[in-house]
C-alpha cells in the first residue's frame, strides 16, 4: 500500500477475474495524477490476461521511481516478465523457463501481455498472445496485427533495450551484472546512456582496425616479398649475364657446326676427282702387264692335267692302305684282351688261396674265445641268487611311482585352479578398466567445463595422504546414478556448482585445500564439508508407498548412489531423502498432488515443481521448469562395486602367489623323487644285468660253436682249383695263336699297297718341279701384275667411299641449314655468315674446341634462370604498384580511424567521467569508496576498451575491481545498484528495470541504497525507474514523485475499487496508538 503523499492518484494493480486459488493484487500510487512527466517510451499501462500468476491484471506504473512490493510468490517477476516478453524480448535474458508457453498461467491454452508505451505523437498499444499448444505468439500494434519484427523495430526506435543488464536486470540475471567484463560493460553502458552514434563509432572503430591490422600485414608481407625477390634478382643478375655470354658462344658453335659439313663436302669431292683419274691410269697399266704373262700360263695347265690321274690313284692307294691298318689294329686288340683274360683267371686263382688263409684264422680265433668264454661261466657258477634283492628294489621304485602320480594330480588341480583364478582376475581387470574408461570420459567432461577444477582432482591423488579425513573427489565424479534415464532429475536438482564441489568429512581439511588450491594456486574450485551428525540415512516424511497412486515411484536419493559423506551433505543441504520423483502419470494429476501439504519440490517425468506457502494466507504457490537433459551424470560408475572389484583381484592374485608357493613345494619333492628314482633304476639294471649274464654266456658259447662248424664245412679244394685254372689258360693261349696269324697277313698286304704308293709319288716329283719352275717365272712377272689388280681395287674402293661420302656429307649440311632435299647451293643468308668463318677443316675444328671451351667454363646455368629472373622482373613491379596501393589505403583507414576515434573516444571519456562523478559520490555519500574508469591496455585496440569499477567497503583494504569472486554478493548488490543510479541521470533508456536487487544487502548499506535510489530516480530529469523487492526496512524516506505498487495474493484480497485507503490509515494509527 502507498504511502501518504501531498498529491493523490490511485494507480492500480487489478485484477478483474480472481483465478481458482484465489489469487489477486492491488496497489496504491503517490504522485502526479496526469499522464505528463513521462518521457518518451515510457510504460503507461501493463495489462496481463492469464499470465503466470495473474488471471487478468492491469498495473499504471509512474513516470519515475516505481517500488513494486510484495512477499515471494505473490506475481512481482510475473510484471517484471511481461514487461521483457511484451517488449518482444528472449526468454533467455529472464533465466526461466526456454519455452514463452511456459509462461502461460498454468491449465489455460493462451495467454497475452498488452504494454501501452508513451509517444508525443500518439502512445504506441503492443499485444502479444502466447498459444501454448505449438508455442508461438501473435502480435498487435495499436489493434492491428504485425509482425515481431516490427514490434522489435519500433521498441528500437524508443531505446528500448531490454537484452541490455544496465536497463533491464531481472531477478535472474543480478549476479551476472557483476560477472560482466570490462568490455561487455563499456558495450552495455554505450547503448544504454551513450548517444545513438556512439556505439555506432564504437563499432565502426572495430571494423575499421580490423581491416587496419590486415592491411598491415598484407603491406608487411608485400614488402618483405618484394625484398626477397629484389635480392633474389641481384644474386641472379649475374648468372643471367653469364648466360648470355653462354649463349653467343653457343651460336658460334652452332654456326661453325653448320659450316663445317660444307667445308667437309668440298674437300671430300675434291679427292674424289683425284681418284677416279688414279683409277683409269691403273687399269691401263694392268691390261698390258697380262698381256705379257698368256704362254707360260698354257703350259702350267698341260702339267697340271698330267698330274690329276696319277694323284687320283695315290689317293686310292692310301685308302687301302688305312683299311689294312685298321684291321692290324682290330687283331692287336684282340690280343690285348687275351692277356687281359689269363690275368683275370690269375688273380680268381689268388683270392682263392687268400680265402682259405683267411678262413683258418678265422676258426682258430672262434675256438679261442669258446675256451675263454667257458672259463668265464665256470666263475659265475659260484655267485648267490640276485632275485629277492631285485623284488626289493621294484617295491620301493612302486612307491615313489605312486607318490608321483599323487603329486601330479595335486599339482594338475593346483593348475586348473590357478588358470580358474587367472581367468577371473581377467575379468575382473576388464571390468575395472571400463569402469576406469568411463570415469576419464565424466573427468574429461568435467575438464572441458572446469579446467581449474581438473587441476585441483590431479593435485588431491598426489596429495592425498596430507589430509586426516576423508576426501572426496568432485560430486559428478563419486554420485553414480542407477539407471541413465533418471539421471537428469539428479543433474537438475544438485546445481552445477556443488556437483564441481569437493567434499571434506572435516572443516580443518577443506579449509587446508582451499589455502592451497585456491590461495596458492589460484584456482577456482568449491568445496563443502558433510555435517558432523551423518544425514545419509535420514527417514523420509512419508513413506513413498504412500505417494504412489500420485505415480510417484522413489525418492530422488534412492535414484543413485554415492559415498556417506557426499549423501549426508545432499540430504542436509537439497533435501534429496525428501523429493518424490514422478511419471506422467503425476503430471495429469498435478492440480491434485499440489495440495499435499508436506511437498516442497517433486519432479514428473519431465518438469520440476517447486511450491512455497505463503505465511500470511496459508496458500501454496506453484511454479515449474523443464528438467534439462543429462549431460555429466549419464554415464554412471558404481564406486563400490569398483571398491569391491579391487578387492576380489588383490584376493585372486594373493591366491594365485599362495598356489605357486606350493607349487615350488611340491617340485622340490618331485625333483628328490625322480633322484631316488634313478638311483633305484640303476641298482636294478646292476642286479638284472648279474642275474643274466650266466644266460648270456652259454648263449654266446652256442652261437660260437655254430659258427665254427659252418666255417669247418665250408672249406675250397685248392688242388682242384689249381687245375681248373690251368686248363683256362691253355685254351685262351689257343685262341691267341689264331688271331697273330690273321694279323700277319694284314700287315703284309698293308707293305705291298705303300710301295706302290710310293713309286707312284716319284713319278709326281718330276712334273711338280717342273710346274713349280714355270710358276715362279710366271709369279716373278705377276708381282707387278697383282700390285696392279691391288692397287685397282683399293681406287675403286676408295672411290665408291668417297661418293657415299660426299652423298651423306651433302644431305647432312642440308638438314643442318634446314635446306630443300634438291637444293645444293648454300643460302644467302648463311654464305654471309659463313664468310667471317674459317674455310679449312683445322681451322674450324680449332675455332670449335676454343667456343666449346668457352662455352664449358659457363656451368650451372640454365634456361629457367633467366625466365625465373625475368618472371622476378615482372612480380617485382606488380608487387610495388600493389605495395603503394594497399600503402595508400591504409592512410586512408589510419585517417579514418584518426577522425572516428576522435567522435568516439572524447565524448566517451566525458560519459565516463560523468559516470564515476556520479558513482564515487554515492560511494561517498555511504562512507566507502568508488571510482568507474576507461580501461585499455592498448589505445590501438578498440575491441579491448572497457569499462573497470573499483570498489572498496573498508578503509583498511584498497580498492579492487568488482568481480564474481572477490566481493560478497551484498557488496556486488550494493555496487550494482550504485552504477546503475549513477547511469540513471544520465539515461537516454525510457526506463529501468531492477528486480530484487537488495536481497543481499545488510540492513545499513539497504537503506543508503535506498535513499540514493529515491534521491536519483525521483528527480525531474531522469526517467522511469522499477525497483521490485520482496521487504523493505522500517521508517525509509519516500518522495512524493515515487509511486509504490503494493502486489497482494490471496483469497481475501478487496477489489481495487473497494479499497478505502483512509480507513487503512486510520487502522494504523489507532494499532500504533495501542
Amino acid at each position: 500500500m502507498a504511502s501518504a503523499g501531498k498529491k493523490k492518484r490511485i494507480s492500480n494493480v487489478t485484477n478483474t477475474q480472481p483465478s481458482n486459488n484465489g489469487a489477486g493484487s492491488s496497489s496504491g500510487t503517490v504522485g502526479d495524477g496526469q499522464v505528463s512527466g513521462f518521457v518518451e517510451g515510457s510504460i503507461i499501462r501493463i495489462t496481463m490476461q492469464n499470465f503466470l500468476t495473474y488471471d487478468h491484471s492491469i498495473v499504471y506504473p509512474g513516470p519515475n521511481l516505481n517500488m513494486i512490493v510484495g512477499a515471494n510468490g505473490t506475481g512481482k517477476s510475473s510484471i517484471v516478465c511481461a514487461i521483457c516478453l511484451g517488449l518482444a524480448g528472449k526468454t533467455a535474458i529472464l533465466g526461466r523457463g526456454d519455452k514463452v508457453g511456459l509462461y502461460v498461467k498454468r491449465g489455460c491454452n493462451k495467454g497475452s501481455v498488452e504494454i501501452e508505451l508513451h509517444k508525443a505523437k500518439g502512445n504506441l498499444v503492443i499485444n502479444r498472445e502466447i498459444h501454448v499448444e505449438n508455442n508461438q505468439s501473435t502480435w498487435m500494434l495499436n489493434g492491428k496485427h504485425t509482425s515481431q519484427k516490427t514490434v522489435e523495430e519500433e521498441v528500437k526506435a524508443l531505446q528500448i533495450q531490454v537484452s541490455n543488464l544496465c536497463q533491464f536486470l531481472p531477478q535472474e540475471k543480478v549476479g551476472e551484472f557483476a560477472k560482466m567484463t570490462k568490455v561487455e560493460l563499456l558495450e552495455a553502458t554505450e547503448k544504454s546512456v551513450g548517444p545513438p552514434e556512439m556505439y555506432e563509432f564504437h563499432c565502426e572503430l572495430k571494423t575499421f582496425r580490423t581491416k587496419e591490422r590486415e592491411l598491415e600485414n598484407v603491406c608487411k608481407e608485400k614488402a618483405s616479398a618484394l625484398e626477397k625477390f629484389k635480392q633474389r634478382n641481384e644474386r641472379n643478375k649475374h648468372d643471367v649475364e653469364r648466360y648470355y655470354e653462354k649463349k653467343r658462344h653457343l651460336d658460334n658453335i652452332k654456326m661453325l657446326e653448320k659450316k663445317k659439313p660444307w667445308v667437309e663436302y668440298e674437300t671430300a669431292r675434291k679427292e674424289l676427282e683425284g681418284v677416279k683419274k688414279s683409277r683409269e691410269d691403273a687399269k691401263k697399266q694392268l691390261k698390258t702387264v697380262r698381256e705379257s704373262q698368256a704362254p707360260m700360263l698354257k703350259k702350267i695347265q698341260h702339267i697340271d692335267s698330267q698330274l690329276r690321274p696319277i694323284e687320283n690313284q695315290m689317293k686310292d692307294k692310301t685308302v687301302s692302305i688305312r683299311e689294312a691298318s685298321q684291321k692290324c689294329k682290330q687283331k692287336q686288340d684282340q690280343l690285348d684282351r687275351k692277356h687281359r683274360e689269363i690275368e683275370d683267371i690269375k688273380q680268381a686263382f689268388s683270392l682263392k688261396q687268400t680265402e682259405a688263409a683267411d678262413r683258418q684264422k678265422r676258426i682258430s680265433n672262434t675256438r679261442r674265445m669258446i675256451d675263454d668264454l667257458r672259463a668265464e661261466l665256470a666263475n659265475i657258477g659260484d655267485q648267490s641268487d640276485v632275485t629277492p634283492q631285485i623284488n626289493a628294489v621294484n617295491a620301493e621304485l612302486r612307491r615313489i611311482q605312486e607318490e608321483k602320480a599323487k603329486m601330479e594330480g595335486e599339482k594338475a588341480d593346483m593348475r586348473r585352479e590357478k588358470d580358474n583364478l587367472n581367468g577371473e582376475c581377467r575379468l575382473l581387470k576388464n571390468r575395472l578398466r571400463s569402469l576406469d574408461d568411463m570415469m576419464k570420459i565424466k573427468e574429461e567432461k568435467l575438464r572441458g567445463r572446469s579446467k581449474d577444477t581438473y587441476a585441483a582432482i590431479q593435485w588431491l591423488r598426489q596429495n592425498k595422504h596430507i589430509f586426516s579425513g576423508n576426501v572426496y573427489e568432485p560430486m559428478m565424479l563419486v554420485i553414480s546414478v542407477r539407471n541413465p534415464h533418471h539421471a537428469k532429475y539428479v543433474e537438475n536438482h544438485i546445481p552445477f556448482n556443488d556437483l564441481r564441489a569437493f567434499v571434506f568429512q572435516k572443516r580443518e581439511d577443506m579449509e587446508k585445500f582451499m589455502m592451497e588450491v585456491r590461495d596458492s594456486q589460484n584456482l577456482r574450485v568449491n568445496s563443502v564439508f558433510a555435517p558432523e551428525e551423518s544425514c545419509a540415512t535420514r527417514a523420509p516424511s512419508r513413506p513413498i508407498e504412500s505417494l504412489k497412486r500420485f505415480g510417484f515411484f522413489a525418492y530422488l536419493r534412492e535414484l543413485f548412489d554415492a559415498p556417506e559423506e557426499v549423501m549426508s551433505y545432499l540430504c542436509n543441504q537439497y533435501k534429496v531423502h525428501d523429493v518424490p520423483v514422478g511419471t506422467d502419470q503425476t503430471k495429469a494429476m498435478i492440480k491434485t498432488v499440489i495440495e499435499e501439504p508436506y511437498l516442497k519440490v517433486l519432479y514428473t517425468a519431465e518438469e520440476k515443481y517447486s511450491l512455497k506457502k505463503s505465511f500470511y494466507s496459508g496458500k501454496t504457490s506453484t511454479s515449474n521448469s523443464a528438467v534439462r537433459p543429462s549431460q555429466y551424470l549419464t554415464m554412471a560408475v558404481d564406486a563400490e562395486e569398483k571398491r569391491q572389484l579391487e578387492e576380489q583381484i588383490r584376493t585372486a592374485e594373493k591366491s594365485m602367489q599362495a598356489i605357486d608357493v606350493q607349487m615350488s613345494a611340491m617340485q622340490e619333492r618331485t625333483a628328490k623323487l625322480d633322484h631316488c628314482d634313478n638311483e633305484l633304476r640303476a641298482q636294478k639294471k646292476g642286479l638284472s644285468e648279474m642275474k643274466g649274464k650266466k644266460r648270456q654266456l652259454e648263449q654266446k658259447i652256442s652261437t660260437k660253436q655254430d659258427s665254427l662248424r659252418q666255417m669247418e664245412q665250408g672249406g675250397i679244394d685248392l688242388q682242384k682249383a689249381e687245375e681248373e685254372t690251368k686248363a683256362q689258360i691253355s685254351a685262351v693261349n689257343s685262341q691267341k695263336v689264331a688271331i697273330v696269324a690273321e694279323f700277319m697277313a694284314h700287315m703284309k698286304l698293308r707293305a705291298k699297297l705303300s710301295m706302290e704308293k710310293v713309286y707312284m709319288a716319284l713319278e709326281t716329283v718330276g712334273m711338280t718341279a717342273e710346274k713349280t719352275k714355270l710358276e715362279t717365272d710366271c709369279r716373278e712377272g705377276s708381282a707387278e701384275l697383282r700390285v696392279l689388280e691391288q692397287a685397282c681395287a683399293m681406287l675403286e674402293q676408295r672411290k665408291a667411299r668417297l661418293l657415299e661420302m660426299c652423298k651423306g656429307l651433302m644431305r647432312r649440311a642440308r638438314e643442318i641449314c634446314n635446306m630443300d632435299p634438291g637444293e645444293s647451293a648454300v643460302p644467302p643468308d648463311l654464305h654471309t655468315a659463313f664468310s667471317q668463318l674459317p674455310d679449312t677443316m683445322d681451322e674450324i675444328d680449332a675455332m670449335l674446341n676454343e667456343e666449346r671451351s668457352r662455352a664449358d667454363c659457363f656451368t650451372g646455368l640454365s634456361e629457367n634462370v633467366v625466365d625465373e629472373y625475368n618472371r622476378r622482373e615482372q612480380e617485382i613491379k606488380n608487387l610495388e604498384k600493389e605495395l603503394d596501393e594497399k600503402s595508400n589505403a591504409l592512410k586512408t583507414y589510419r585517417q579514418n580511424i584518426s577522425e572516428a576515434k576522435e567522435r568516439w573516444l572524447n565524448p566517451l571519456k566525458q560519459l565516463v567521467e560523468q559516470i564515476n562523478d556520479k558513482f564515487s559520490d554515492f560511494f561517498r555519500s555511504m562512507q566507502c569508496a568508488g571510482e568507474v574508469d576507461l580501461h585499455s591496455e592498448n589505445e590501438e585496440e578498440y575491441d579491448k576498451y572497457g569499462i573497470r569499477i573499483r570498489v572498496k567497503f573498508r578503509s583498511s583494504t584498497q580498492l579492487h575491481e568488482l568481480t564474481a569472486h572477490h566481493q560478497s554478493g551484498g557488496e556486488r548488490s550494493v555496487s550494482t545498484m550504485l552504477y546503475l543510479m549513477a547511469l540513471q541521470e544520465l539515461n537516454r533508456c525510457p526506463f529501468r528495470v531492477v528486480d530484487e536487487i537488495n536481497q543481499g544487502m545488510d540492513p545499513v548499506n539497504e537503506r543508503r541504497v535506498f535513499d540514493i535510489v529515491v534521491r536519483t530516480a525521483c528527480k525531474e530529469t531522469t526517467s522511469q525507474y522499477f525497483f521490485i523487492t520482496p521487504k523493505l526496512l522500517q521508517n525509509l524516506q519516500y518522495a512524493d514523485e515515487m509511486t509504490v505498487l503494493c502486489v497482494h495474493n490471496g483469497p481475501y484480497m478487496l477489489p481495487p475499487n473497494k479499497w478505502d485507503e483512509k480507513a487503512f490509515t486510520r487502522r494504523c494509527v489507532r494499532r500504533k496508538g495501542k
